[in-house]
């Protein structure tokens, strides 16, 4: 018997969007969008729980469409809010609303660190519908005066888990408690820590909650591999990969912004096509960059955790994990990448014999474990009997082995060096980090 999938006509929405996603070739829902818009469309709160990659920013950004397009805003007063952690992420919502509101008179507005705040401003004294934002350039203009907050009608939290991660969950409470108490609420997450439930219990009124896959769940179509290698080998060992694999479009994860700099370099004078971003890189080369990605101008890109959910590209092959993320959930949005609208992909994430401790955080998370790819089948540690039984001339091998004792006070130190996430939030600062006023 031939199953019957929903269409985006089933969901109840309006002509206007059913061209401009037919002219986009999308006929039917993801699950998160068959789930989630019936119930924002009724008014309800919801708090919808997806992965990276299943169709959740389309989820809120069609039925706000339809429910906002028969209103006008007024100068200062924006009718919708929605907070997005990065400037990557509020900047590809704006083009969901820009692609499937073409048809509309609905105006945006996009508000992130690292843009003219006068030209935000000046926009806004126009009258927007809905105003797009990161929580501390919103803090910044709210507090000069340059919003006004009491026909708020909707409210969108976006990536909720990743707010938590950044520091931005006291200036979320701090926006929420300055809206009208009768608005509709939708928050998004990719996962649903103690704190996100919290949250939701307080500012979410009896929501319905949407789950489409297993919280913290790695895509089925994403062959997940490891392999062993030291700091010294790392670099060679990537390019090794990507040229035997020859990705089409593949995206290099570092923990560190040195680490994305000095890596673009190398991968550069080997002859590779390479662009990287990174949060202390100006607005402007970073759209710059992504948007060359994007165009297929170079296949490699290489990036910090800033970009793990702020790059929306259906077509990446490949997701390579440089360093193993210093938070287990960290895997699941990085790696959630590739993977996505029905096709295959593959991750591969580099492991030292220091990483052991996180890379068990990950396989715990996932709740599999991920196998290993190459001939080096564990750590050094783990294969030190090992080299005792080969012949006499692999002997000097044994003195290296008291190396990782020696090098860990620099492990240490690199741990001390802030991530992009603490150092490269531009005017995007928490409230905790700002100095009192």
């Amino acid at each position: 018997m031939t199953e019957i999938k929903t269409t985006f006509t089933d969901l109840g929405l309006c002509q206007a969007l059913l061209d401009a996603l037919d002219a986009v070739g999308y006929k039917h829902p993801t699950p998160i969008q068959e789930q989630a818009i019936p119930h924002i469309l009724m008014g309800r709160d919801v708090v919808g729980i997806a992965q990276t990659g299943t169709g959740k920013t389309a989820s809120f950004t069609l039925p706000l469409i339809e429910i906002l397009q028969g209103g006008r805003a007024k100068a200062r007063m924006p009718r919708a809010l929605i907070l997005a952690p990065t400037r990557e992420l509020a900047a590809q919502i704006l083009e969901n609303f820009t692609l499937y509101g073409k048809q509309t008179s609905l105006t945006t507005c996009l508000i992130v660190g690292g843009d003219s705040m006068k030209d935000q401003m000046s926009l806004l004294q126009r009258g927007v519908d809905v105003l797009i934002a990161t929580p501390g350039r919103f803090m910044d203009v709210f507090e000069r005066g340059g919003l006004l907050l009491t026909d708020i009608k909707i409210f969108v939290i976006d990536e909720a888990d990743r707010m938590l991660d950044m520091g931005f969950i006291p200036d979320i409470e701090k926006i929420a408690k300055t809206l009208p108490p009768l608005r509709q609420t939708l928050m998004f997450t990719a996962t649903m820590p103690p704190a996100i439930r919290k949250l939701a219990d307080q500012f979410l009124q009896r929501p319905k909650e949407v789950s489409v896959a297993r919280v913290s769940s790695t895509v089925e179509l994403i062959k997940q591999h490891i392999f062993y290698t030291d700091d010294k080998k790392k670099s060679n060992d990537l390019l090794n990969f990507i040229q035997t694999q020859k990705p089409a479009s593949a995206l290099v994860f570092c923990n560190r912004k040195m680490d994305v700099d000095k890596l673009k370099r190398f991968l550069t004078t080997k002859g590779l096509k390479v662009e990287a971003m990174h949060g202390d890189m100006v607005q402007s080369q970073r759209y710059a960059a992504l948007e060359r990605f994007k165009r297929g101008d170079v296949n490699i890109f290489i990036c910090s955790d800033i970009a793990a959910r702020g790059i929306d590209i259906d077509d990446i092959t490949h997701v390579y994990n440089f360093d193993v993320p210093r938070n287990a959930e960290d895997y699941v949005h990085r790696i959630g990448r590739t993977g996505r609208a029905g096709k295959t992909g593959e991750a591969l994430m580099f492991v030292t014999e220091n990483d052991d401790k996180n890379l068990e955080f990950i396989e715990k998370l996932i709740q599999k474990k991920i196998p290993v790819l190459g001939k080096a089948a564990a750590p050094v540690a783990n294969n030190a009997p090992k080299p005792v039984e080969k012949t006499a001339e692999k002997a000097p091998v044994t003195p290296p082995t008291p190396s990782p004792v020696v090098k860990q006070p620099e492990k240490k130190i690199q741990k001390e060096e802030p991530d992009d996430d603490s150092s490269g939030f531009g005017d995007d600062v928490p409230a905790f980090m700002r100095p009192f006023s």
